[in-house]
C-alpha cells in the first residue's frame, strides 16, 4: 500500500498551521509590548534561532528518520534501552490534553463569528458582561459550538494526510494570511498605526530581565508547536530527500511574521477606537469587539473576518494536536484511521465538556481544586510540565542518544559549517533552557 506523503508546500503549510495558533494572535502581541517592545522582539528572535529552531529541526529529524508514530520512532531510533526510550514518544499525549480546553475555546470563536454578523457590544464593559454571561451561564451555546469543533476536527482527521490535513491547510492557511494582510493594510491607513508600532517595537531595555528571557524562551517554544509530537508526526510523512532546515525556516518565518502582523493590526484598532490593550481572551473577546463596534457597519465585517481568521488558526493547530495519537493507534494497534480519529476525538470532546462545565456557575465549585478549576489545571499542566518535558526529551535524544554519525549524515549537508553550533545548542543550551522554563512555569522561582 502506498503511504501518503505531504508535498513540500503541503508540509510547510501543515507545519505552519500547527505552529500558528491562538497564542500568535492573543498572546505574542501583548507580551511584546509588556516586555520592552523591540528589545523583546530581538530577544525572542534570538531564542527562536538558538532554541526553538534547534528543537524544531531535532523534532523533524526524529520524525523523518523514524517514519512512524512518535512512540515507534523513538523506539526504532534508540540504539539501546528501546523499551525505555519509547516512552519519550508519549509526549504526543500533550496535544490530546491541550485539545480538552482548546476545542472549547474554538467553540467560543465559532459563537463570535455568528453573533458578530448582527451584534457588537457598544463598550468594553458591555463586551465583558456579554463574554462572562456566555462563559459562566450559557451551557448550551458553548456545548453546541464545542460539538461543532469536535465534528470538524474529527472529520478532517478521518480523511488522512493528503485528503484531510494537507487539503485543509492548503485552503485555511492562505485564507488566514489573506484576511490578516487585508486588515493590516487597512490598519496602515489609520492614525494610530504609529502608536501601535511604538507599543510593539520601541525598545525599552529596562524591561529586559530574567523574567523576560524566560517568557521569550517559553513562548518561542510553545508557539512553534514543539514538544507534543505534532511536527514529528508530520515529518514522518515528509517527502524523501526533504531539506529539514529549509522547511523549519519557513515554518518559523510564517509563524513569527503572522504574529507580528496580527499584533500591529490589533493594537492599531484598539488605540484608534479607544478600547486599549489587553491580553489573552480579554483581547479578542472583550476589547476587540468593542473596538469593532466603533467602526460602524464595517466593524461587523471586520469582526467576522477576524474571528474567521482566528478560527482558521485554531482549527489548523487542533488537527495537529490530535494527529500524533491517531497515528500511534494506527501504527501500533492496526486501527483504521476512522476508528482512531473518532475515538481520539471523543476523548477530547467528552473531557472537554468537563472543562466547559468547570467555568459554569453551579458546577465550577465542584470542579475547582486549589486556585484553579479543571479548565485551568489542564492548561497549566500541559504548558508548565508536558511541553517543556517533551522538548527536553527530544534535545537529549538527538544530542546524546542517536549516534552523532547518523545525525551528521543527514544534517551536516543541510547545515554546513553551522552544524556544530546547532549540535552544541541542542546538547547544552536547549536542555538547560527547557529546564529553567519548566521550573519557572511551575513557580519554583
Amino acid at each position: 500500500m502506498k503511504i501518503a506523503r505531504f508535498s513540500r508546500v503541503g508540509f510547510i503549510l501543515a507545519a505552519a498551521g500547527s505552529a500558528v495558533g491562538l497564542g500568535n494572535i492573543w498572546k505574542f502581541p501583548y507580551i511584546t509590548g509588556e516586555y520592552g517592545g523591540g528589545a523583546f522582539v530581538l530577544v525572542y528572535l534570538l531564542t527562536v534561532l538558538l532554541i526553538g529552531f534547534s528543537i524544531m529541526i531535532a523534532e523533524m529529524l526524529i520524525g523523518y528518520m523514524g517514519r512512524k508514530d512518535t512512540v515507534t520512532s523513538f523506539e526504532n531510533l534508540a540504539p539501546t534501552n528501546k523499551h525505555l526510550w519509547k516512552y519519550g514518544g508519549f509526549q504526543a499525549l500533550a496535544g490530546l490534553f491541550i485539545m480538552i480546553f482548546y476545542s472549547v475555546v474554538i467553540g467560543w470563536i465559532f459563537h463570535y463569528i455568528v453573533t458578530s454578523l448582527t451584534y457588537l457590544p457598544s463598550s468594553v464593559q458591555e463586551a465583558e458582561t456579554t463574554f462572562n454571561l456566555m462563559l459562566h451561564t450559557d451551557i448550551w451555546t458553548q456545548l453546541f459550538y464545542h460539538s461543532a469543533a469536535f465534528i470538524w476536527i474529527t472529520y478532517v482527521l478521518t480523511k488522512g494526510i493528503k485528503g484531510g490535513i494537507e487539503k485543509m491547510n492548503m485552503v485555511l492557511m492562505p485564507a488566514l494570511m489573506i484576511i490578516l494582510l487585508g486588515m493590516f493594510m487597512y490598519a496602515l491607513s489609520l492614525d494610530t498605526f504609529g502608536r501601535a508600532f511604538d507599543f510593539m517595537f520601541a525598545s525599552d531595555w529596562s524591561k529586559i530581565n530574567s523574567e523576560a528571557f524566560v517568557v521569550a524562551v517559553g513562548h518561542a517554544f510553545f508557539t512553534l508547536s514543539l514538544g507534543m509530537g505534532a511536527i514529528m508526526t508530520y515529518s514522518a510523512s515528509m517527502e524523501k530527500n526533504s531539506n529539514l532546515v529549509r522547511n523549519a525556516f519557513w515554518v518559523v518565518f510564517l509563524d513569527t511574521t503572522i504574529a507580528l502582523v496580527a499584533g500591529l493590526m490589533l493594537f492599531t484598532f484598539l488605540y484608534q477606537y479607544g478600547a486599549g490593550p489587553a491580553k489573552g481572551p480579554g483581547l479578542v473577546f472583550i476589547s476587540l469587539p468593542a473596538a469593532f463596534y466603533e467602526m460602524g457597519i464595517i466593524g461587523n465585517v471586520f469582526a467576522v473576518l477576524f474571528f474567521l481568521a482566528l478560527a482558521f488558526a485554531g482549527l489548523t493547530s487542533s488537527v495537529s494536536l490530535v494527529e500524533p495519537m491517531v497515528q500511534y493507534f494506527i501504527d501500533r494497534f492496526d486501527w483504521s484511521r476512522v476508528k482512531a480519529s473518532i475515538l481520539m476525538g471523543l476523548f477530547f470532546y467528552l473531557i472537554g465538556i468537563v472543562a466547559l462545565l468547570s467555568n459554569i456557575d453551579g458546577f465550577k465549585e465542584y470542579l475547582t481544586w486549589g486556585d484553579k478549576n479543571f479548565f485551568d489545571w489542564v492548561d497549566y499542566v500541559t504548558a508548565a510540565i508536558m511541553l517543556p518535558a517533551g522538548g527536553l526529551i527530544m534535545a537529549v535524544f538527538v544530542g546524546f542518544i542517536i549516534p552523532k554519525s547518523k545525525v551528521s549524515a543527514i544534517m551536516k549537508p543541510q547545515l554546513g559549517f553551522a552544524f556544530e553550533a546547532w549540535y552544541f545548542s541542542l546538547r547544552y543550551l536547549t536542555p538547560v533552557a527547557m529546564f529553567i522554563v519548566m521550573l519557572s512555569l511551575m513557580g519554583v522561582f
